[in-house]
């Protein structure tokens, strides 16, 4: 690595030797990139903290002996042990919201996050005033929460999630947009601790991989929480408990929102009774549906 560090010195040479060994490595993209390019800009812009759109200004820049160092222990960390970036930078990015994370938590990646910033529920909420309170099930980084915050800004936010460890995050990108006051992380498994609370919505991007498929993760995935990806057999277990609890934590006029991965004709097959409405996201309309209180509670 010392010969490394001494031949490569400007942003343009690390990039090449980056795209050149993510190509010719092992490594599984999908936490924000798609290709070795994207990645090495990524690890490497952010690694030296600089705007990532500012790649042509810098490429002839010249590192110091510390800024190589550094990222040279990214990109071979990055390859032997199939870190994700995301948690080599402590930063993920979800619908243009920077966040905090750390091995402590899911790297955030939902479709529910579409259409919180695209209004995707209306026509189910009209306006963003009617929405006085809100909650995230299996909230992990607390990235939901922070959306759920910025589209219905009269609401107050309970963000949930069963790991002290995913609350010590959510405080951390809570604080970090100014959120305090009105987004709250609770340590619960799933509704046992919001005895008495009751939302306007709720919505939850809970575990939902199948036990197949979870012996059969890259390696980048199995680097994240396991608690925060299996959910049982089928990928269900957990939605199972949304479908059957949520509707004594809705309002009247309160809708759920949740997303199931892959998992659309088994829950459909568990639950013949259910209106399910699946909402369109940028990969179809499988993977998130609603369910008014209404709905739920007639099942």
């Amino acid at each position: 690595m010392t010969s490394i560090t001494q031949e490569l010195l400007t942003i343009r040479d690390w990039l090449r030797y980056a795209v050149s060994r993510f190509e010719n490595s092992d490594i599984f993209y999908g936490h924000g990139t798609d290709n070795a390019y994207d990645e090495a800009v990524w690890l490497i812009m952010s690694g030296l903290h600089l705007p990532h759109d500012t790649l042509n200004n810098f490429l002839d820049a010249r590192l110091t002996t510390e800024e190589r160092t550094k990222l040279a222990g990214f990109i071979e960390k990055r390859i032997s042990n199939h870190t994700p970036t995301a948690y080599l930078l402590n930063e993920s990015w979800l619908q243009g919201y920077k966040f905090f994370v750390d091995e402590r938590v899911l790297i955030p990646r939902s479709f529910i996050a579409e259409l919180l910033v695209n209004d995707g529920l209306q026509p189910w909420i009209e306006y963003p005033e009617l929405v006085n309170s809100a909650a995230d099930i299996c909230t992990g980084s607390g990235c939901l929460g922070v959306l759920l915050a910025d589209a219905y800004p009269d609401a107050e936010i309970d963000v949930i999630d069963i790991s002290p460890d995913a609350i010590d995050v959510c405080n951390i990108n809570i604080a970090n947009y100014g959120l305090q006051d009105r987004v709250h992380a609770i340590k619960s498994d799933m509704f046992s601790a919001l005895k008495g609370k009751q939302y306007d919505l709720i919505i939850s991007n809970p575990p939902y991989v199948d036990a197949p498929s979870m012996a059969e993760l890259p390696a980048e995935y199995r680097n994240e929480p396991q608690l925060a990806l299996g959910s049982g057999t089928a990928g269900l277990d957990h939605t199972h408990t949304i479908l059957r609890e949520a509707a004594n934590y809705l309002t009247d006029d309160g809708i759920l929102v949740v997303e199931i991965g892959h998992n659309r004709d088994a829950l459909i097959e568990a639950y013949p009774e259910l209106p399910f409405t699946w909402l369109e996201v940028s990969s179809g309309d499988e993977f998130v549906f609603l369910l008014t209180k209404s709905q739920l509670i007639s099942q």
